[in-house]
């Protein structure tokens, strides 16, 4: 998703962009909760594809939570309680079609559930090789010599994190991570402003700092300081954003 956004550049079979598009246009908004799909017929035209990766796509957004099949009816967008919020294309999908005050709410909200947590539990669950990687992680952060550089060492700093609390679970919602970082690539990076720069690093050195001491109200902390920092720049962007339109 991160390097999607860095590159602006997707390559994508027929499968992968008939799900694209279909799934966009749902979270968009084209195709409302509750409204029945297009045709088989007309789908396949509109897309120049085949009956066969038309269905497959369709099976795809099924898995995906945001339609459902139903016999002699056709395809029925789902209620958006029904997504898997969790999915990287339907993260993309919300931030493709650009987001708005409650959604990055609502991430920094799910992030601020689990990540401190992950940190109390790398506290007492990381090795000293875990730690390592934390702190190289953490320079990499530090050093960047580019806005691409930062949010891909940002990344990996905070899957290192998950990684390092040793709970499987911790890494499988590590999308919501990239997404809030997706955000913050496009809105309010830290980088080119020197100050923002080194602060910002030196914030996730503070977290590795309490995980190397075994204090896990210290890591807890400074990666609740971490998250508000970046849920609170990015709702002074998006503020400055709205006050020039």
């Amino acid at each position: 998703m991160l390097r999607s956004a860095i590159s602006g550049h997707v390559v994508r079979n027929s499968h992968a962009h008939v799900v694209n598009e279909i799934g966009k246009s749902i979270v968009g908004g084209a195709y409302e909760s509750g409204t029945i799909l297009p045709g088989d017929t007309e789908l396949a035209e509109r897309f120049a594809v085949s009956r066969t990766v038309l269905r497959e796509a369709m099976k795809t957004l099924t898995a995906k939570g945001m339609v459902i099949p139903k016999a002699r009816i056709g395809t029925r967008v789902t209620a958006r309680t029904k997504w898997n919020f969790f999915d990287a294309d339907v993260l993309s999908w919300h931030l493709e079609n650009g987001v708005d005050k409650t959604f990055l709410r609502h991430l920094a909200e799910m992030r601020l559930s689990f990540e401190p947590y992950a940190a109390r539990l790398a506290a007492v669950q990381a090795t000293d090789t875990d730690i390592a990687l934390l702190y190289e992680r953490a320079e990499a952060m530090d050093k960047a010599m580019s806005m691409e550089g930062f949010a891909l060492a940002d990344l990996n700093f905070h899957m290192a994190l998950l990684d390092a609390s040793k709970n499987p679970f911790m890494y499988s919602v590590g999308t919501l991570i990239e997404a809030a970082l997706v955000t913050t690539f496009r809105l309010s990076s830290p980088f080119g402003e020197p100050a923002r720069h080194r602060a910002n690093a030196a914030a996730h050195r503070r977290i590795v700092d309490g995980i190397a001491a075994r204090d896990a109200d210290a890591a807890a902390k400074a990666v609740e300081n971490v998250i508000v920092d970046g849920r609170d720049r990015i709702a002074r962007a998006g503020e400055l954003a709205e006050a020039m339109r």
